[in-house]
C-alpha cells in the first residue's frame, strides 16, 4: 500500500509515468475502469470546486463511487491529536474515523488547509499525517497545510502539454492578495518543477520566503534532475525570458498567528506584485498559470488571464486527468 502525499515521495520516473497515463486518459486512449465495484472517500475540511468536482467525476469515470464527507457538516467533527482529552467540541477521533472508512472504501482523499496559527506545528502536516498513520488504505492528499501534489502534477502536465518535454525557465512569483494564504500550492509547484529538471525562479518580497527545509529539498532535487533554483526579491528581472509564469500569493511564516500584521506588511507590495501585460511582455512568449480561484486585477490583470498566453482553464481540466492516473495507479497498478 502506498499513499500519495507529496511528489517528493516519488521518483522522476514515477511522475513521468503518471503524466503519461494522464495524457492517455485525456486523449481517450485509456478507457479502463479500474474502480468498478469500489468506493473512494473524499474528506473535505475546506471549501472546494476543482478538487471536489474533478475527483468525483474522475472516480465515476473509472467506474467507482465517491463518498463525500465534510467534518462538522455531513460528518462528525474530528480530533487528530494523539492523547487528546476529548471534552471539547470534537466528537470523533481520526483513529476511528479513518479505519472505519477504510472498511468501506478503497482509498481516502483528504483536503485540509493550514489554519495559519502556528507554522512550526502546521509545517509537519498534523491532520494529513494522522490520516496516513491510521489508514489501512491509500490516502491521497487533496491539499494540506504544506503540499498540494495533485495540483502540482496537473501543473507539470500542462507545462509539458503546452511547451513540450524538457527543461524550461519556470518562474513562481508571489502576488499581492488582501489576505494571507497557505503555502501548499507554491511549495508543491516549486518542488515538482525542480523534480522535472526545470530552471526554477522563485520571486517574492523580502520576508515571504518559502520554508527553508523545503527549499533545500527543491534545490537538491533540481540539481539531481539537471535544473537550477534561483530566489529573488525582484519581480521584473525574474520574469525576463520566462517560459512559464506561475502566480500565487502566500503568507509569511513569521506572521502565522498574527495575520493582521501580515496584511499590513503585504499592503506595500500591492502595486508592484501583480502579473500584468507589461510584465508578461518581458517573458519569452511565456504562458500564464494559476491554480484558481484567482482574484482578477489583484493577482493578475484581465488582459493577461483572458489572453492567449493564459492556460488556466486547461490547467484546471488537467486536474481531472492527473487524478484519474493517480487513482488508477494506487488502486489497480495501471497508470504506470
Amino acid at each position: 500500500m502506498r499513499h500519495f502525499l507529496t511528489t517528493g515521495d516519488r521518483a522522476l520516473k514515477e511522475l513521468d509515468q503518471l503524466i503519461a497515463s494522464a495524457f492517455r486518459f485525456k486523449n481517450r486512449d485509456d478507457h479502463s475502469r479500474p474502480l468498478v465495484g469500489q468506493s473512494v472517500a473524499l474528506v473535505f475540511f475546506n471549501p472546494s470546486l476543482r478538487t471536489r468536482a474533478s475527483m468525483q467525476v474522475g472516480i465515476n469515470d473509472l467506474g467507482g463511487n465517491a463518498v463525500v464527507l465534510e467534518p462538522g457538516g455531513t460528518s462528525w467533527t474530528l480530533e487528530h491529536r494523539d492523547g487528546a482529552v476529548m471534552d471539547g467540541d470534537k466528537t470523533e477521533h481520526v483513529a476511528e474515523f479513518v479505519r472505519v472508512l477504510g472498511r468501506y472504501c478503497a482509498a481516502i482523499g483528504v483536503r485540509t488547509f493550514a489554519p495559519m496559527k502556528d507554522w512550526e506545528e502546521e509545517r509537519v502536516d498534523p491532520v494529513l499525517t494522522a490520516f496516513a498513520k491510521y489508514a489501512e488504505v491509500p490516502v491521497i492528499n487533496l491539499e494540506s497545510a504544506m503540499y498540494h501534489p495533485c495540483q502540482a502534477m496537473a501543473d507539470m502536465m500542462t507545462i509539458r502539454e503546452k511547451l513540450g518535454a524538457g527543461r524550461k525557465r519556470v518562474v513562481l512569483t508571489w502576488a499581492w492578495h488582501p489576505k494571507s494564504l497557505p503555502m501548499a500550492v507554491p511549495n508543491s509547484f516549486a518542488l515538482a518543477s525542480a523534480q522535472m529538471g526545470h530552471d526554477v525562479v522563485v520571486a517574492h518580497p523580502p520576508g515571504y520566503d518559502l520554508d527553508q527545509e523545503l527549499m533545500e529539498n527543491v534545490t537538491r532535487q533540481a540539481a539531481e534532475a539537471g535544473g537550477s533554483v534561483v530566489v529573488t526579491n525582484e519581480i521584473e528581472g525574474a520574469l525576463a525570458d520566462a517560459q512559464v509564469v506561475y502566480a500565487k500569493s502566500w503568507g509569511a511564516s513569521q506572521f502565522y498567528g498574527a495575520l493582521e500584521k501580515d496584511n499590513t506588511e503585504r499592503a506595500r507590495y500591492r502595486a508592484e506584485w501583480i502579473v500584468d501585460e507589461q510584465k508578461m511582455a518581458r517573458t519569452n512568449n511565456g504562458i500564464f498559470m494559476h491554480c484558481l480561484p484567482v482574484r482578477r486585477n489583484v493577482i493578475v490583470t484581465d488582459g493577461v488571464i483572458d489572453s492567449p498566453a493564459s492556460v488556466v482553464i486547461d490547467e484546471a481540466e488537467n486536474r481531472l486527468h492527473v487524478q484519474k492516473a493517480i487513482l488508477a495507479q494506487l488502486l489497480s497498478g495501471t497508470g504506470s
